[in-house]
């Protein structure tokens, strides 16, 4: 690494200013000193502080190694570790030796120091990691801001000078970080090798440390190979399989979870361009897809994957980054590992043979990539089917077969359970009681995040417990989510429990920023929304049901009551009822019915009333019946806090109740479970309206979040725009037949718009935004909500299609049913393809990244047939001819051009190539694509043109010379017509930078 001769400090002066700070000669800021002999991570952060100055002023610091202590005059910045002589010496200096006694590990500090015209910042930490945090904090000083995606430099310029700085902070939690999901193209699925490390340079800026991943089995829908299994035999060197089965990540050529197989070149609106290929997914999968067919096949697609976590949890472990696999217990065989035992003799379900399988993973492993941690997944069953006595005993033998393995093979990684639940539904705690301490139990929150952090967390003690929440849900992934209060309220209650660690599970990145910011902030501080874990009150709570969905049966004669209309209609598949109640003892009658089950043993669970178990077991059909009403009362319930609780309990499938009645002196309170109201009971609580939950405030957090993404003039207007909306947006899709569904809206659509007022409120800003990173942000946004209001609009659409169609297929006369067809169904369906297309049009103007191609995919394999396809070929029928060209999406873009660079590298390895992927979305070609580099803030730029792959995209990588130190680089491209775009759009001014550290 360049370094530069201590004669270049006595001439640098640099008059470098903060907003709010008077310009003066004793601001002058010289050089930035690291240790002559600075571990990768001190040297990492050296080149960081260097990196977002030059970023935020224009100026390039020049980085100084040193010895023992500081220049006794000038004004610098240190940055190493605490226990360097540099650090302690300067600590004596100033006497602040006791601070740097309090800095334990991952800590930092960042602190100001002035006498007789020495100035010094200091950054350090209490080892490496803490280190690095106080770099990337002093970063966000200066006005960056840090996503999983990438970072947010603010457009306006500033001068710098020493900010006054005292902040020392340590972590709430031990481990916080990320838990991307495979299964989805809009996750990990699609993610390479350079995406992985991208994401992974990212979390140590977000004070992030873990990265976790799950692996589906086969059959669970389809095997993944980000964990292997197999007998230790059939491992090669370097942890290269010899025998494997087919395994594969989502890709166009498969279908599975209500995606259909479909070449990329059939997209719709121009999409195709993004993709330089029909069978498009991960590059472990190229050539493989669907799912490799032959050994050879099978064996390189987990090879290849191997390399690649290889790469990535290497670097992972480079930025002080913990990294987990694992998969669901009990172990699901392959089919082909099954018989492979058999042809051996071997007893495929003998627990010796079990653990045999382990030892061969987790040798494996040991070969292949660096692990910290191996989780276990409990089914995801247990959430609603509850568990048998029989299936606790088959996961926990699992365990301990595991267990026995990781004892032979002495890997240096430890082991964790999670789960969509914490243990059985019988005891949430079980795992404390029977596995050793050294296990770490986890687990994510059930109803996609709905329900909060699972109060077992509390009863757990002596080991590591990690909190998971939602970032997002996988029933609304094609529509924007934002959860920033739910994240507080998660890490609030998680920090109440005991938890040492924090992770969010998620499948995209950009569109999840507010999230993940808010969850990483929240495992370093709460004080500013929240209270002391002493203090801390109960967990926040909204009237009304926890998850759940309604079901009615008008038709059902019901037997044993006066009152058969509240027996007809259900709420099923909750966990429970909080209903606000005046303190003292009141009666409660929970009123049952089985509707739709015709025999005993289908529906089974048990209920709690302010936490105390009351009904056991309870199976609605063999106590009472299909269709007779079924109460129980109890006496002398105690409310204390004003909170009448409810819980309900799975054992097999969803629980169920129909209505619940409160008395108490002076009132009385009936509720017409999944219902609306109904004599004196009142509807549901969620029905007809969405339930409005409180969380913690998120005015602060949204202030600063709007204030950077998008500048000054609109960020106090916008932020109270996301503020209100935070945990409340609508809702356009869901579940159906897949994630991110869509389904017909029956209701008009001038109704439906109000729900979407928000997005004219937001759009009024954009006269007033200035900048072309701000207008760039906040185009990106605007067409997020856009995008969603077209969802709900085609929605509506969609229903007054299939009521014409509905209308069209009652009639008998086939030429009056042609003649309807094309009065009626033919003007809808053209409305409805127009309206795909506006939403397509918002869609491609703001994909960015591998997760929203991801999105792009959902909609052409998963949406699009049932709402243009199969509905276009029954028309067509109706119609007795083909439909006309305005009645079938377009497949040619529309629209302005745009560069992207889906994946983005902040830092290389010495000699490493920066790898450049760019897409341009244009609607016709190109005339030229080219990458501009030069060193860091120093020299002309040297032009390198991209050669084109395939339709839009162009791909190329910058020579070895250029990554032999820190560099920046813009990618331009010439349209047909019209001015140069460039990426980033601040360029030339404001360039993508990258520095360049050697690995210790």
């Amino acid at each position: 690494m360049n370094r530069t001769s201590p004669l270049f400090l006595a001439i640098v002066s640099l008059g470098l200013v903060l907003p709010g700070h008077a310009s003066s000669a004793a601001a002058r800021t010289e050089a930035i000193l690291s240790p002559r002999d600075a571990s990768f991570m001190e040297t990492l952060a050296a080149h960081e502080v260097r990196r977002y100055t030059y970023l935020r002023t224009g100026k390039l610091l020049p980085i100084l190694p040193t010895q023992d202590a500081a220049p006794q005059a000038g004004r610098v910045i240190i940055v190493a570790r605490k226990d360097r002589p540099l650090v302690q010496t300067l600590a004596s200096q100033f006497q602040q030796e006791r601070v740097l006694d309090t800095l334990a590990a991952q800590a930092y500090w960042l602190k100001t120091l002035s006498a007789e015209g020495r100035q010094v910042l200091l950054v350090t930490g209490g080892d490496d990691t803490g280190t690095l945090y106080g770099a990337y904090r002093f970063a966000e000083h200066l006005g960056v801001r840090f996503y999983l995606d990438g970072d947010v430099v603010p457009d306006e310029r500033i001068a710098l000078r020493l900010p006054m700085l005292d902040e020392r902070r340590a972590p709430l939690f031990a481990l916080r970080g990320i838990q991307p999901f495979h299964d989805f193209p809009e996750g990990p699925d699609w993610w390479n090798r350079d995406d992985y490390l991208a994401i992974v340079s990212q979390l140590p800026k977000l004070r992030m440390n873990f990265l976790g991943l799950h692996t589906y089995p086969e059959g669970g829908p389809n095997a993944e190979p980000t964990v292997w299994i197999g007998q230790p035999s059939d491992l090669g060197t370097s942890g290269r399989v010899k025998f494997s089965y087919p395994s594969s990540y989502q890709n166009t050529r498969r279908g599975n979870w209500g995606y259909a197989a479909k070449p990329t070149s059939d997209f719709s609106f121009g999409a195709a361009a993004l993709f330089e290929r029909d069978d498009f997914g991960a590059e472990v999968m190229r050539g493989q897809m669907p799912q490799p067919a032959t050994p050879e096949g099978c064996n390189d697609v987990f090879n290849r994957t191997g390399a690649m976590l290889r790469d990535a949890f290497t670097h992972a472990h480079e930025v002080g980054v913990k990294t987990c696999v694992g998969t669901e217990t009990p172990l699901t065989l392959p089919k082909v590992v099954a018989e492979r035992l058999q042809q051996q003799g071997k007893n495929p379900g003998d627990p010796a043979e079990k653990q045999a399988l382990y030892e061969g993973m987790f040798r494996r492993i040991l070969q292949t990539y660096p692990l910290d941690y191996y989780w276990f997944w409990t089914p995801e069953g247990w959430t609603w089917e509850g568990t048998k006595p029989e299936q606790i005993a088959a996961t926990t033998n699992d365990l301990f077969a595991a267990i026995a393995a990781h004892a032979q093979v002495h890997p240096p990684f430890a082991l964790a359970t999670c789960g969509w639940v914490l243990g059985p539904v019988q005891d949430r705690a079980l795992f404390d009681k029977i596995l050793p301490k050294d296990i770490a139990v986890s687990c994510i929150n059930r109803e996609v995040g709905r329900t909060p952090v699972d109060r077992g967390f509390a009863e757990v003690s002596g080991r590591g417990k990690w909190a998971i929440p939602w970032m997002e849900d996988d029933p609304g992934l094609t529509s924007p989510q934002l959860w920033a209060g739910r994240m507080r309220r998660d890490a609030a209650d998680a920090l109440r429990y005991g938890c040492d660690g924090l992770m969010g599970i998620h499948w995209r990145t950009r569109v999840l920023g507010p999230a993940v910011s808010a969850l990483a902030q929240a495992a370093w501080e709460q004080g500013a929304w929240s209270r002391s874990p002493v203090e801390q009150p109960a967990p926040v709570r909204a009237a009304g049901p926890v998850g759940g969905a309604v079901a009615d049966f008008p038709n059902n004669p019901i037997a044993g009551t006066d009152e058969p209309r509240v027996y007809q209609s259900v709420r099923y598949n909750l966990s429970a009822y909080h209903l606000r109640v005046p303190n003292g003892a009141c009666a409660v009658t929970l009123k049952f019915c089985e509707p739709h089950y015709a025999e005993a043993g289908k529906r089974v669970f048990s209920v709690k009333l302010q936490g105390e178990p009351v009904i056991a077991n309870l199976d609605i059909f063999a106590k009472a019946g299909q269709n007779r009403a079924l109460d129980y009362t109890f006496d002398h319930v105690a409310v204390t806090n004003g909170w009448l609780d409810v819980e309900f309990v799975p054992v097999v499938e969803f629980p169920s109740i129909a209505a619940i009645v409160v008395r108490g002196p002076g009132f009385t309170q009936k509720i017409n479970c999944g219902g609306e109201a109904w004599g004196d009971y009142t509807a549901d609580l969620s029905v007809g309206a969405e339930r409005q939950e409180t969380f913690p405030p998120t005015d602060d957090f949204y202030r600063d979040w709007a204030r950077h993404q998008l500048g000054r003039e609109v960020g106090e207007s916008a932020a109270r725009i996301f503020s209100r909306i935070d945990s409340h947006l609508p809702r356009p899709s869901d579940w159906i037949d897949g994630p991110g569904g869509i389904r017909p809206d029956k209701r008009p659509w001038q109704e439906v718009r109000k729900e979407y007022a928000f997005v004219d409120e937001f759009e009024e800003l954009a006269p007033k935004v200035r900048g072309v990173g701000n207008r760039d942000r906040f185009c990106y946004w605007l067409n997020t909500f856009r995008y969603m209001r077209a969802m709900a609009e085609l929605n509506c659409a969609w229903g007054r299609y299939n009521d014409a169609v509905a209308k069209i297929k009652s009639e008998t006369d086939p030429t009056k049913q042609k003649k309807l067809a094309r009065q009626t169904a033919l003007p809808l369906r053209r409305e409805m393809v127009h309206l795909t297309g506006e939403v397509y049009r918002h869609l491609l103007a703001l994909v960015s990244n591998p997760g929203e191609f991801g999105t792009v995919a959902n909609w052409e394999q998963h949406l699009l047939p049932g709402l243009l396809t199969k509905p276009g070929e029954d028309l067509a029928q109706l119609l007795g001819e083909d439909l006309p060209a305005d009645a079938q999406p377009a497949k040619r873009y529309h629209g302005p051009t745009r560069v992207i660079v889906p994946t983005v590298r902040t830092s290389l390895g010495a000699g490493e190539e920066l790898n450049l992927k760019v897409i341009v979305l244009s609607e016709q070609p190109a005339r030229a694509v080219s990458v501009c580099w030069r060193p860091l803030g120093r020299g002309k730029f040297t032009r390198l043109p991209l050669p084109h792959v395939a339709r839009g995209v162009y791909s190329g990588s910058l020579p070895a010379g250029a990554s032999t130190g820190d560099f920046e680089y813009f990618v331009e491209a010439v349209p047909a017509q019209g001015a140069r775009i460039r990426f980033p759009v601040t360029a030339p001014d404001a360039n993508q930078t990258v520095v360049v550290c050697n690995a210790p």
